[in-house]
């Protein structure tokens, strides 16, 4: 059971206290609600350029990291197409230097075209780097145009195009900023060797001032269903042929995300799992194979994805895949198999509750979701998952018509 406490200060900053006192260490973590999702198709990418910014220094500390270095801590940030999310870790003792630093590049983070021109020049190149130069590093660039139509999940966190970051100006990012990063729209969670009362002081504090901002009203458009099978075929410079398959699934409060999870698992969790056992093992059509989902707020997606043995057929790979697919449709599992995934999924959970840090990352996610107590009851609802909830759930994702293919072949 993690235990803690909540709080909302007036101005909307709403705060989680999480005290351990089997740590010297404090976790301080401030989650945005804004993500690639929220980004104007004309110009994204500016969620994941924003990661960057932040760390470029506030009107009243110069360098970020420094002070926080000095103080014995260390920090890291990412971002989803969900969220943004920055974390530090220090010596409890300093605390209050965490709550100093994002207090005021929450509040006041300085703005120049000298710090725009050096982050966009970091994102430039990572783009370049990770998704141009990288064999098979357009495939979630093309993956996601090819499963979703009109909601914003079809592009990818570092944008849709090179040129929306290159052509970002000062003003559009300001925009963005006093949009987004404000207390209304923030989560700030303290975990570690604190206690609650001197957390929610420092937090008065430090943030009780700010603006609180105008609340972003998310009204994103909606992915219509999926009519009919969508596929793609791909040549480039890769050392194999690859096969990529996607299906819609759920968005990750409905009740059956919790059965596809798990279906994953069956699928592609380890050595042991179906895909591996007749693809890689018996078949020795794929070098390597996974099946995962793509975990996000709204309705995500399915996926199946895989290297082919040189020399192996791609629709001959493919239809081994729908074999095994077609195999979960029709006979239900066994009570050992959804015994093992469950099992798998609790120790998963109890593994990543262990650090403090993930435990911080996690309250703020769920209760960005709307319920932070989730954290606590969420494996409940694994447990509660049948056979026939699988195989149902079987039915209705892998369905023709819900299917999106990419065929990625090399050119040796």
């Amino acid at each position: 059971m993690i235990h803690f406490d909540r709080f909302v200060l007036p101005n909307g900053l709403r705060i989680l206290v999480h005290p351990d006192n089997a740590t010297p260490m404090a976790v301080v973590n401030v989650m945005y609600d804004v993500g690639a999702r929220d980004e104007d198709p004309a110009q994204t990418g500016f969620a994941h350029l924003f990661e960057h910014l932040m760390f470029g220094g506030s009107v009243n500390i110069a360098e970020y990291d420094e002070p926080l270095q000095m103080a014995g801590g260390e920090n890291n940030a990412y971002t989803t197409n969900d969220v943004t999310n920055y974390y530090i870790q220090l010596p409890a003792e300093n605390l209050e230097t965490a709550f100093w630093l994002e207090s005021d590049r929450m509040l006041s983070l300085a703005f120049s075209e000298k710090s725009l021109e050096v982050q966009r020049k970091v994102v430039i190149e990572e783009f370049k780097e990770h998704y141009i130069n990288k064999p098979y590093g357009d495939v979630w660039h093309k993956m996601r145009e090819l499963a979703y139509t009109v909601h914003p999940y079809r592009w990818m966190t570092i944008g849709k195009e090179l040129a929306h970051v290159e052509q970002a100006k000062l003003e559009d990012v300001k925009r963005f900023f006093f949009k987004h990063y404000c207390p209304s729209n923030a989560i700030l969670v303290v975990a570690g060797n604190v206690q609650t009362d001197q957390v929610l002081k420092l937090a008065e504090k430090w943030f009780g001032d700010i603006p609180s901002g105008e609340k972003y009203n998310r009204n994103l458009p909606q992915e219509p269903v999926q009519q009919s099978e969508r596929k793609l075929e791909v040549k480039a410079n890769v050392p194999l042929d690859a096969l990529y398959k996607c299906w819609h699934i759920y968005p990750r409060l409905d009740k059956r995300y919790y059965a596809t999870d798990l279906i994953t698992e069956v699928l592609g969790g380890g050595a042991s799992s179906r895909l591996y056992q007749r693809l890689v093992k018996e078949k020795r059509m794929f070098s390597q194979i996974e099946c995962h989902h793509t975990g996000s707020t709204d309705a995500g997606l399915l996926v199946i994805e895989g290297k082919l043995v040189k020399g192996t057929d791609m629709k001959a790979a493919e239809a081994e895949i729908e074999s095994v697919l077609k195999q979960m449709q029709d006979e239900p599992i066994l009570d050992n198999e959804l015994q093992k995934v469950k099992n798998k999924t609790e120790s998963m959970i109890a593994f990543e509750d262990m650090s403090v840090m993930n435990r911080a990352g996690s309250l703020a996610y769920y209760e960005l979701l709307g319920d932070a107590s989730l954290m606590n009851t969420e494996l409940d609802r694994y447990q509660e998952v049948t056979i026939q909830d699988i195989q149902e759930e079987c039915r209705r994702i892998f369905r023709p018509e819900n299917c999106n293919t990419l065929y990625y072949y090399s050119n040796n």
